[in-house]
């Protein structure tokens, strides 16, 4: 039997739920869509948001052929293969099937490629789905070939009127007695992916009896997924606390865990890429100034699995967490910018010191832009006292230098330079 997610899968537009801005009365892509003039293009959104649905809305619409591959488990000649069929399908002039290829963004520079062609001469409409930013995940060949679409995760009321859709029309579910007293806990825990949604409502109904009515409320929902968590929300668990784990032994620099939740997520099939961005974060937010090099091997160890790929890239992956864990620790940058961005909250938009902005007209000029200001490397260790801050804000101070020998290098600096503020201000 096929998961109630896959028999509610909508049919048409009318049937489609949520994104309204591009598929609803006056959408981006609703005129498009009818009158059959869709481009290639990338879906990018959250998971359960409809990209799947939605590309196989086009095609049916349409009346064009669907042909669909999975990143995960599809290769270069997979692809060639599926284009190959793609030309037989075509005739005069027709328009080109749609090739949907699900998670793109795990597919290869040299997999990307091999869509290029095809694209490019209308061989193929592609639709890819991601729910990773595309300008990181999708080579600029491609991107420029492509409309980007950005779909976003389902709100409340369209997620209740679904499940409430479900339990009246669905074939397995309408003959059970059912009520939906309580909806928080499912539109919680679902977190706006129809299909999380769609699970649980499933999962519940297993235990409807045919001579009483099944409550459904908040107290119940909370109850069954503790038990059943696994059945329902395996990757969402992979994905969140694991990677919550590993971010964290890397904090607590224990290079054991740190290699132990990898190995984990590796064996889970997680996104290599993901866990790198991951590091690179960690190497800004806890180790920061306290190991600069910290952020370039980091930087480097995505560039390096990005190329290399599965299996080899288990190596790169562990040298690197091995070595953040190992890392000296500070969070001062990350302090700074917070607490820099909570001064901006409260002060607003305060203006630029006439002294720091530029005068590239005559008109500033005489307005007194850029008027007496002081070009530090005309002065002694390049460095010379001057208000930087905005009027109000002289004397705050947004970075604290962390305690290790880095940031106390910076430290001792920082101090001489307040003692020669102090000392050019008591000579005035």
């Amino acid at each position: 039997m096929k998961p109630l997610a896959e028999r509610m899968r909508p049919k048409n537009l009318d049937q489609y739920a949520g994104q309204t801005g591009l598929v609803g009365a006056g959408g981006s892509l609703t005129k498009m869509i009818l009158e059959g003039q869709v481009h290639s293009m990338i879906l990018w959104g959250p998971p359960g948001v409809g990209k799947t649905t939605l590309a196989r809305i086009i095609a049916h619409t349409q009346k064009r052929p669907f042909y669909s591959l999975s990143a995960i488990n599809s290769g270069v000649k997979d692809v060639r293969a599926m284009i190959k069929k793609a030309e037989s399908d075509r005739f005069f002039d027709r328009a080109g099937p749609i090739l949907f290829i699900d998670e793109i963004h795990r597919f290869s520079k040299s997999q990307q490629d091999s869509l290029l062609g095809a694209v490019e001469n209308g061989t193929i409409c592609l639709i890819g789905a991601t729910t990773e930013n595309p300008s990181f995940e999708v080579i600029s060949a491609l991107l420029s070939r492509c409309q980007v679409y950005v779909l976003e995760p389902l709100d409340r009321k369209d997620i209740r009127r679904l499940l409430d859709r479900a339990l009246a029309t669905d074939i397995h579910l309408k003959n059970k007695s059912v009520l939906l007293v309580e909806d928080e806990a499912i539109l919680r825990f679902s977190g706006g992916d129809v299909r999380k949604a769609f699970n649980i409502l499933e999962l519940l109904c297993t235990d409807a009896q045919e001579d009483q009515t099944l409550e459904i409320t908040n107290e119940l929902v909370e109850q069954k997924l503790q038990q059943n968590l696994s059945r329902y929300d395996k990757s969402g668990e992979q994905h969140y606390d694991i990677i919550s784990a590993f971010i964290k032994s890397i904090r607590g620099s224990d290079p054991d865990a740190s290699v132990y939740w990898l190995a984990r997520m590796l064996h889970g099939g997680e996104d290599i890429k993901f866990v790198a961005r991951r590091m690179i974060i960690s190497a800004a937010e806890d180790i920061g100034l306290a190991n600069p090099n910290a952020l370039l091997l980091a930087n480097t160890c995505f560039d390096a699995v990005s190329k290399i790929g599965m299996p080899e890239a288990r190596i790169i992956l562990s040298q690197t967490a091995i070595y953040l864990a190992c890392s000296p620790k500070s969070n001062a940058s990350y302090l700074a910018i917070d607490s820099a961005l909570e001064e901006v909250q409260r002060s607003g938009d305060l203006p630029v010191p006439l002294h720091l902005r530029n005068a590239p007209t005559q008109l500033m000029k005489d307005l007194q832009y850029g008027a007496n200001y002081k070009y530090a490397h005309n002065y002694e260790g390049n460095f010379v006292q001057q208000q930087y801050l905005p009027d109000g804000l002289q004397g705050q101070t947004f970075y604290q230098p962390g305690s290790n020998p880095q940031e106390d290098k910076l430290a001792q600096r920082l101090i001489e330079q307040k003692r020669i503020k102090k000392s050019d201000t008591t000579n005035k």
